[in-house]
This record gives structure tokens, C-alpha cells and sequence, in this order.
């Protein structure tokens, strides 16, 4: 039976990079896969691009009304696919993920999900909490802080300043960036607070 994998980790610790090594190495020994991502990332537009410059149209994008299993199989209609790489797969829905576990249970396909775990308000988001508890093998992709530490959330920055408030979602680009924070760093950024005391 293929299974359902979320590799997890905070911003900057090569989660595309893994993704699309993971589709090159499939792609090198013959295998079809299939790319997918929310359509709610914006950046790369309908690629999966990673920060060290490396970039791939995916094969369809994911909606927040989309059935990710119809895509699927819609997808592979004329050929096999040996696996469905999923990234930023902590923008999807509950449902979606339910959806990504059907594909790797009943159609016998592997999906391997990447993304991160929290927000920058340290609140899991829904597609990674509910990967959390149906996934079939969880890894965590490591990072380090500025510090040195291993880094665990993930800080906004609007306009070179740690912010703490705001919608869950804000894409990176010119005004909002994230940095790769250990616990130490986001408290001291925080001034001591974490989601559930700001």
C-alpha cells in the first residue's frame, strides 16, 4: 500500500528544493510524476520555484473548492503516475489532505507533501495540522536561526520589522519576508509572547 508523507520545516530549509530532487529522482529511473500546489501561492505563479533558482510548472493547482483526488485522477487519465509531489501543502484544506490520504490508499499512489508546520503566529495551519494526524510517516526538514539554533518558526517581516499581527496568509515578496527563527529568537522578536498570549 503507497502512503502519505508530510516533510515539514520552517521557511528556508529546502522544502521545494527537496521536492523537485525527489521528482528528478523519479523522473531518472522512469517514473511519471505528477506536481501539485495551492493556487493560494502566488509566487512562481504555476511553478513550484525554489531559492536556489531551480523551478517547474506543476501539473494542475489546488483550489480552496477543488477536489484534489478528481484532479488527481483526471490527471492521469492517459498514463501512470508513480507518485503526486504536493507543495506548500500547509495552504490546503482538511478535506484536501483527506483527499490526498484516498489517493495514496485507494488509488495506490504515493503523495509526499511538503510545507510548513506553523504560521508566524505559531498556529498551525489547517492543511498541516490535519497532515499531522492522518499522514502515514512525518520527517522534518532541518534549518538553523540566525543564532545558530535549529529553527522552528517562522517570523513575518513587513517592511524590515518583525510584525506579529495579521491574516494567516501573506505571501513573500517585496513588503512581507519571513525569517527561520528558534524559539530563543522568536521570543526575544515577540517580546516573550506566543500565539495563544497576543
Amino acid at each position: 500500500m503507497a502512503k502519505l508523507y508530510f516533510r515539514y520545516g520552517a521557511m528556508n530549509s529546502g522544502k521545494s528544493t527537496a521536492l523537485l530532487q525527489t521528482a528528478f529522482n523519479y523522473e531518472e529511473r522512469g517514473h511519471r510524476v505528477l506536481l501539485a500546489k495551492p493556487a493560494i501561492d502566488t509566487k512562481g505563479a504555476e511553478s513550484i520555484s525554489s531559492r536556489l533558482g531551480m523551478t517547474r510548472e506543476v501539473d494542475f493547482l489546488v483550489g480552496p473548492d477543488d477536489h484534489p483526488r478528481e484532479q488527481f485522477l483526471r490527471t492521469i487519465v492517459d498514463t501512470n503516475a508513480s507518485c503526486l509531489l504536493v507543495d506548500e501543502a500547509q495552504f490546503l484544506t482538511a478535506p484536501q489532505v483527506d483527499e490526498l490520504f484516498q489517493i495514496a490508499v485507494l488509488d495506490d499512489v504515493p503523495v509526499l507533501c511538503y510545507g510548513i508546520r506553523t504560521d508566524f503566529q505559531t498556529v498551525a495551519f489547517p492543511g498541516s495540522r490535519r497532515l499531522l494526524e492522518i499522514a502515514h510517516a512525518v520527517e522534518e526538514l532541518k534549518t538553523i536561526c540566525r543564532c545558530g539554533r535549529k529553527a522552528i518558526f517562522n517570523g513575518r517581516v513587513v517592511d524590515g520589522v518583525f510584525t506579529f499581527d495579521g491574516d494567516q496568509v501573506a505571501i513573500d515578496g517585496e513588503q512581507v519576508t519571513y525569517e527561520s527563527l528558534c524559539g530563543q529568537c522568536y521570543l526575544r522578536e515577540s517580546g516573550g509572547r506566543l500565539a495563544s498570549h497576543l
